[in-house]
């Protein structure tokens, strides 16, 4: 029933700069807190980011702090993530979702998008 849909993705060099985006379905209440996290082979699902319902609070993963930045437009009903300074160990899918709760774990969000690849090259 609320649907999400990850775009943006895709190659790019170590160093450079992707930026994400995660399309809302109207149904959506504009209340959620949205997270980002990533998958990659071999590895567990991780936290990367988080931004609360009101906008004015965001969370990053150690990994990604200083290079990633989590913003989200109520009105239009989406969420970025801006990522720069890239580098190879980012590579995996990216997956945006809603939760009612501030939370960086996994199990505690409700609804999910069907990810956005990323890949950096050396």
């Amino acid at each position: 029933q609320v649907h999400l849909v990850e775009s943006g993705g895709g190659l790019v060099q170590a160093g450079g700069s992707l930026r994400l985006s995660c399309a809302i379905s109207e149904r959506t209440v504009r209340s959620y807190n949205m997270g980002w996290f990533r998958h990659a082979p071999g590895k567990e699902r991780e936290f990367v980011a988080l931004v609360d319902w009101t906008g004015d609070s965001t969370y990053y993963g150690d990994s990604v702090k200083g290079r990633f930045t989590i913003s989200r437009d109520n009105a239009k009903n989406s969420v970025n993530l801006q990522m720069n300074s890239l580098k190879p160990e980012d590579t995996a899918v990216y997956y945006c979702a809603a939760n009612t709760v501030r939370s960086t774990s996994s199990s505690d969000y409700n609804y999910w998008g069907q990810g956005t690849r990323v890949t950096v090259s050396s």
